[in-house]
């Protein structure tokens, strides 16, 4: 299939839905954006006016339906991810799953599960800092020694505060602070370690400006810790309280030396001096940070399908990721430490 088309239908047009379609539609190599699927009128019209996508659907059997479709993209609410594909990979289509797979480690494993057995098409989970430039750049010089044995991990996201409450609103369908935002700092730390397995997590928190939290046993600022097999760690903070903008770093520590991705979260490398100073701008959010990486993500996911190679993420490391993320809020929520 090496010199194949990859048919697609996105399902989900919200703000990263819409970013992923332009990405299939318009740059992504080998990959053609058949159909689109949403419950709202108007982001089937934006994707017909401005993308011309040549099929909508209101419903995701119906669209699933379509036998010129090949593979889905799967961009909708984390509660329907788990049905969505097991439902999609018996109608014989692949699978790509924005993160998290679920917030329930249940529903996790019985679609891990459920995809072995199938024996046929394939699903994949996107973590997409595995994507990123810098983040292959430090895996590269991790095999090839340059720091020894990796041992320790510090990873941090770090969002933006965001007074508009959106927030808000939307934290008690987030799974909590950690599984929301650190479920992307545990699986960086697992792959940047060699996958090790999870033996015991540590996690605290706090409420450090949005009380309505409390509410729902949520936090804005949260750290852990996590002791994996073989006496390797890893160190997490979260955060939806920065006033510079987001800020994403990873630190990976090893026997001969240390790997820093993204410690100063510059917008780009314009210094401004003035009289309040001297300082450079701050990225803004996840995606001004991450776009480019999404494009290579999906691209990542069509050349496998289309080549026949492994996926650099497997719905297995998407299960073990919320895993530990639960663990986390079992423990911040608890006080004690969780074993796995």
């Amino acid at each position: 299939m090496s010199n194949s088309v990859l048919n697609i239908g996105l399902a989900g047009l919200g703000r990263l839905g819409r970013h992923y379609a332009r990405y299939l539609a318009r740059t992504v190599n080998r990959a053609h954006l058949h159909a689109v699927c949403s419950p709202v009128e108007d982001d089937l019209q934006w994707a017909s006016d401005t993308l011309a996508v040549p099929k909508t659907y209101h419903d995701f059997s119906e669209m699933l339906a379509d036998p010129a479709i090949d593979a889905v993209f799967l961009v909708t609410p984390t509660s329907l991810h788990p049905a969505q594909i097991r439902e999609a990979l018996a109608a014989g289509k692949h699978v790509f799953c924005e993160k998290p797979l679920s917030l329930e480690v249940e529903a996790c494993q019985a679609t891990v599960d459920y995809a072995r057995a199938l024996q046929g098409p394939r699903a994949m989970v996107g973590f997409v800092r595995h994507f990123d430039a810098s983040y292959q750049d430090a895996m590269a010089r991790i095999r090839d020694g340059v720091i020894g044995h990796p041992f320790i991990v510090y990873s941090q996201t770090a969002d933006l505060t965001d007074p508009t409450g959106a927030f808000v609103k939307f934290a008690p369908r987030s799974g909590g602070l950690f599984l929301d935002c650190s479920v992307h700092d545990i699986d960086l730390a697992r792959w940047l370690l060699g996958r090790p397995k999870a033996r015991r997590v540590y996690a605290t928190g706090t409420i450090a400006r949005f009380q309505e939290l409390a509410a729902i046993g949520d936090i804005d600022n949260g750290m852990a810790i996590c002791e994996f097999e073989g006496g390797q760690m890893a160190m997490f903070y979260a955060s939806r309280t920065q006033s510079h903008g987001h800020d994403t770093h990873t630190d990976v520590i090893g026997t001969q030396g240390k790997l820093s991705i993204g410690r100063n979260p510059r917008q780009d490398r314009l210094e401004i001096a003035d009289v309040h100073g001297v300082r450079a701008l701050s990225t803004q959010d996840f995606f001004a940070r991450f776009g480019d990486a999404f494009r290579v993500q999906s691209q990542h996911f069509v050349d496998a399908i289309l080549d026949g190679t492994p996926f650099d993420l497997e719905l297995e490391d998407a299960a073990e990721a919320t895993r530990i993320a639960v663990a986390l809020r079992q423990s911040q929520q608890t006080g004690q430490a969780v074993e796995l």
